[in-house]
This record gives C-alpha cells, structure tokens and sequence, in this order.
C-alpha cells in the first residue's frame, strides 16, 4: 500500500444530466475546475436537453447506497454536495448513508423545479427533505421558489429574503446561501448568506443570458472549497465568484437559447 497521501475528494450525490450541462455533469467538472478529485453517487437519471426534462427514472435504492458506500471506502471524501433526490425514500437512504460520516460537511442544493419549470421532486419527498437532510446540512443553497416550497410562504422582495434565511436557518441548517436570481432587485442579483457568525449580501450584475445548471454549479463549488478547507462563508463568496466567471464563458451547444456554463473557463484564464 502506498503511503502517499490521498488527495482530497467531494461526492456529489445527484442528478445525471443527459445534455451534460447540469446535475452530475455539471458537479464533476466543476470539481475538476477546482483541483478536487470528483465522485458521484447517481441518485437520478433524467433524459433532458437544453429545452426541458422529458423522463426521469430513480435507480434502486439500494444500488444508491451501494455507490455512496464504495466512494467512502476507498476516497479521502472531504464534502458532499446533494442535489436531485426524487423520492422520499431515496432522501432517507442519503440521510442513513450520511448518518454514518457526521464530520463531514453537507452541501444540500434542494433541487425541486427545474429551469424549465419541470417538477424534479414527489410530493411526499419534501417533509422527508426538511426533517431528515435539512438538519445534516453545513449549507443549504435553494433558489426563490424553494425556498417559498420549504417555507411554505412567498417571498416578494429584498426584506421578506432576509427574514426568510432565518427562518430556513431555524428548519437545522448551519448556514443558508439564498440565492437571488428570481428575485426582482433591477439590474443586480443579490445572493444572502448567513450562519451563526456570519451575514453577507452579495451583489453582482444580472446578466443577460439563460444559463442551464447554475444551482449545481454553485452548490459544487461550495463543496469543493469546503474540501480545499474554506469556511462555509469563504466557500459560499468563492462559489457565487466562480459561478460569474462560467457565466462569462457560457457558450450554446443545443438548438435553444439556453446556454451551458463554461465550467473551465476560469482555470484557462
């Protein structure tokens, strides 16, 4: 046996994405882009493109558990990024798989809708989400409707977003990363933060482009500096930070107008 030392590793556990720019794909590279050894556990399988989802399949629970159980005993795993999770069954085999690695941080995008406006998630799948996974969460990351779906309220302008991380904070998770895309603020995007020590806002330009897989970019980018041993806060600021640079290097590789993020454009540059 080697006595080299392992380098550091991030599992996602997700969504595999058959157009390649979003779920699995998309987490992979993007850990690839911060020099973090990649890992997946395929919670889902989706046949979609860059105009919509058209079919969704949920592999065998215990197949799930099979993949996240090999990636741990062999991978130095230093963060987990959870996106899509389509049933409450496969929420509670991730939270079971899990409960047996408690130090390691949690990043939990709660993929819910899809771009396209594609329902990702059961309905029975979300209180399974809330009470088992939310509580496990170092961060959470949900966009303007999920977190509406997880709070069960709307949320219509900048103060109710503030307010709003408190109340997804008081659901279990460490630290909420509310992100701002849908949120009408003009010409800006505002994403807040916040955990026990820390509150930030962050501001940026809208641009103006329709970018497929920003959430799972996001969420893996946090996973991966988590690995590299940033704090949550670091981790969040340099997520949204790289986010914007794939932004830039977005580039349309379907017939629609939706664009697929340039995952290793910021590297190149």
């Amino acid at each position: 046996m080697s006595d080299t030392p392992r380098p550091p590793s991030a599992l996602t556990i997700a969504g595999s994405d058959s157009g390649g720019g979003a779920g699995i794909q998309a987490d992979l590279k993007t850990f690839a882009a911060h020099r973090v050894h990649g890992l997946s556990a395929i919670a889902a399988l989706t046949a979609q493109h860059t105009r919509g989802v058209s079919a969704v399949h949920a592999p065998p629970v215990a197949f799930l558990q099979a993949q996240i159980d090999a990636c741990f005993d062999d991978f130095d795993v230093r963060a987990v990024k959870i996106g899509m999770l389509a049933t409450a069954s496969i929420v509670v085999a991730v939270a079971d798989a899990l409960a047996a690695h408690p130090h390691v941080p949690v990043v939990l995008d709660p993929v819910m809708i899809a771009t396209s406006g594609a329902k990702l998630l059961d309905d029975d799948a979300l209180e399974a989400l809330r009470t088992r996974l939310l509580p496990r969460a170092t961060v959470l990351t949900p966009n303007i409707p999920e977190a509406e779906l997880l709070l069960g309220s709307p949320i219509a302008d900048a103060a109710r977003a503030r307010t709003a991380l408190g109340e997804l904070r008081a659901l279990g998770a460490r630290g909420v990363l509310l992100k701002g895309g849908h949120l009408d603020e003009g010409d800006r995007v505002v994403d807040r933060y916040a955990d026990a020590q820390t509150q930030f806002e962050h501001g940026a330009p809208r641009l103006a482009i329709d970018g497929h897989g920003t959430g799972c970019t996001l969420s893996s980018a946090i996973a991966a500096q988590l690995a590299l041993g940033a704090s949550a806060a670091d981790a969040c600021r340099q997520g949204i930070d790289y986010v914007h640079a794939t932004m830039r290097d977005a580039y349309r590789p379907g017939r629609s107008a939706v664009s697929v993020l340039g995952h290793l454009g910021p590297i190149a540059r």
